[in-house]
């Protein structure tokens, strides 16, 4: 079992390439798509360990797991910055309306940008079937017990999508507020997603996830007048996390604040152009 999120080891990863219809696809060298990931502990268990030195096995585990990501976040980091394309890591919990914003964002910008997806689920193609009929291309990766995408699999995610020069990639991460937070995927920026049906107190409980991001999009916000939810407690715990947290107030549904949204996109994927950094909070 991974010491660090609880997810089991050699958890099943299906990468799913979907071009019309569904099918396993294989990788330039002939190797089948469909795989088993690297456990997350090492295949040798050595004896086990007294109660006293049991945290400190647990801590080198952690480290010798995440530095593995890491490094493989860099590399994707540096393939990504070569060919001058954003990257975005979308968390959030599950049922924020993540896919409805993605797929909302995907027509509505695709006549001026060429945007691709690499998404991620423990289970399904369904929401990669709502991404391709809006005429995106798309990666479907479905970790099986794993709660969160790692940097080897959006690797092998990227080989299989092969984006373009100068385009956009988002990635839509397993929902889950807690283990994507420690694992780097390469991206630009993480982008949290949070809705009204939630609760206000998300960015306190969940710190870190709100922390590692960037920018914060909270949705649904045409149905502000049915729930009981504050927008101000909620806006001042976000910053409370993270100060320099850049946040938008939209729905997919109505439209309502997607320009602003749309706006940051822009400006983002010119950034990557001229080889800027994370665009400052305006």
């Amino acid at each position: 079992m991974c010491v660090t999120c609880g997810c089991s080891d050699g958890a099943e990863t299906t990468l799913t390439h979907l071009d019309g219809a569904e099918h396993h696809h294989h990788l330039p060298d002939g190797r089948v798509i469909t795989h088993t990931h690297a456990p997350h502990a090492p295949a040798h268990h050595p004896s086990p360990a007294s109660p006293s030195s049991q945290p400190s096995v647990t801590v080198h585990l952690e480290q010798d797991l995440l530095a593995k990501n890491n490094l493989i976040a860099a590399q994707n980091r540096g393939w990504l910055k070569g060919r001058q394309i954003l990257a975005l890591n979308l968390v959030s919990s599950p049922g924020s309306g993540k896919t409805t914003l993605l797929t909302r964002t995907l027509r509505d910008l695709r006549p001026e940008m060429q945007l691709s997806v690499i998404e991620g689920d423990q289970a399904t193609a369904n929401d990669a079937h709502r991404i391709q009929e809006t005429g995106s291309p798309v990666v479907q990766i479905n970790t099986g017990t794993g709660c969160h995408l790692e940097a080897a699999m959006v690797e092998r995610g990227l080989d299989a999508l092969n984006p373009p020069l100068n385009s956009v990639v988002l990635i839509e991460n397993v929902g889950n507020l807690v283990c994507p937070a420690l694992f780097d995927l390469g991206e630009f920026a993480k982008v949290v997603i949070l809705s009204v049906t939630e609760g206000e107190d998300k960015p306190i409980k969940y710190p870190h996830m709100f922390r590692a991001s960037q920018v914060m999009i909270l949705t649904k916000i045409d149905l502000l007048p049915y729930v009981q939810f504050d927008v101000e407690h909620c806006l001042a715990y976000a910053r409370q996390v993270n100060p320099n947290l850049q946040i938008f107030q939209v729905s997919a549904t109505t439209g309502t604040g997607l320009e602003d949204w749309y706006d940051w996109l822009r400006q983002a994927q010119q950034s990557i152009g001229k080889g800027m950094e994370l665009i400052a909070k305006s």
